[in-house]
């Protein structure tokens, strides 16, 4: 896992140049999924306004970057996936962090909100797995 400290103004900024980042260094598109506990991101909203079944198509088609809502019910793993805290309250970005966990399958990189230990703190205490955290 990896912390990118920020505040919840900057978190949507952040969570940009961590996929810049990654795909720069080499990721494929459709190995990020980027969850957002606040307002959505920009380009979700962007893929929205062509329509519900059109934006959970390219979900399906996994062959780009997928913006969705941290609540997100739909059973998705990727190799990565960003969670930006740009808004919600602590207990909503715990559980987005817990879930978030659950979908990334290498690494785990949140944008904004607590201090990593603190969340694995309630991870522990909730009886998940503590992340193990990568050198950023």
């Amino acid at each position: 896992m990896r912390h990118v400290p920020a505040g919840r103004a900057a978190a949507l900024d952040r969570a940009d140049e961590t996929v810049d980042r990654l795909l720069d260094a080499g990721r494929e598109p459709g190995a990020v999924l980027v969850l957002t506990v606040g307002a959505a991101h920009p380009w979700q909203q962007h893929e929205l306004s062509f329509g519900e079944e059109r934006y959970w198509a390219q979900l399906t088609e996994g062959g780009d970057v997928f913006y969705a809502d941290a609540e997100l019910a739909r059973p998705v793993r990727r190799s990565v996936v960003v969670l930006v805290v740009n808004g919600g309250s602590a207990a909503r970005a715990a559980a987005a962090y817990a879930k978030a966990l659950r979908h990334a399958e290498e690494l785990l990189v949140v944008c904004g909100g607590t201090d990593p230990a603190v969340a694995g703190a309630s991870l522990a205490a909730a009886g998940a797995p503590a992340p193990r955290v990568l050198p950023a």
